[in-house]
């Protein structure tokens, strides 16, 4: 129960960085207003306690999307003491959640790099990329902004 609460108060804490003062959050899903298709793309390399993670967002639209939130989910804890990009907060250990910025209809394109130290030295571990909120506009093809990948601990970058 207390992971679950952990992670609600994560996902209210991004929404309301998001958000901001007098905005109101848009549900994944939303049917109804306007439409764009977010897509998340990048890979992930994990080395030696380190884990870093190369993301593009994009639009392909048809309307601007004015803010979105992209959440990357790991299935072990992360080391404290890293700085996040401005643009990112913790939610938990284990959850990082990130405004995409303005994206623009056909083109519009935000990218992120996180270099993180996992809390121990892994294997291998998963990261889930989702969409956790985008300002009430509709994604019909939501496939393209959910990822989980397999990263083991060679090196190499995994694609998603």
């Amino acid at each position: 129960m207390r992971g679950l609460r952990k992670g609600v108060l994560g996902v209210a804490l991004a929404a309301a960085v998001v958000m901001g003062a007098g905005g109101s959050a848009g549900a994944v899903g939303a049917e109804t207003g306007p439409e764009a298709d977010l897509s998340h793309h990048g890979h992930a390399s994990l080395w030696d306690g380190r884990l870093g993670v190369w993301l593009v967002s994009e639009n392909h639209g048809p309307s601007d999307l004015a803010q979105a939130t992209v959440r990357l989910a790991f299935s072990e804890p992360m080391a404290g003491g890293r700085e996040l990009p401005p643009a990112c907060l913790w939610s938990s250990d284990r959850v990082v959640s990130c405004r995409t910025g303005e994206l623009r209809a056909v083109g519009g394109v935000g990218e992120l790099a996180l270099d993180l130290r996992t809390a121990g030295l892994p294997d291998e571990l998963t990261v889930d990329i989702t969409t956790a909120w985008r300002d009430g506009v509709a994604d019909r093809n939501p496939r393209n902004d959910r990822h989980r990948v397999l990263v083991l601990a060679t090196g190499d970058p995994y694609v998603f």
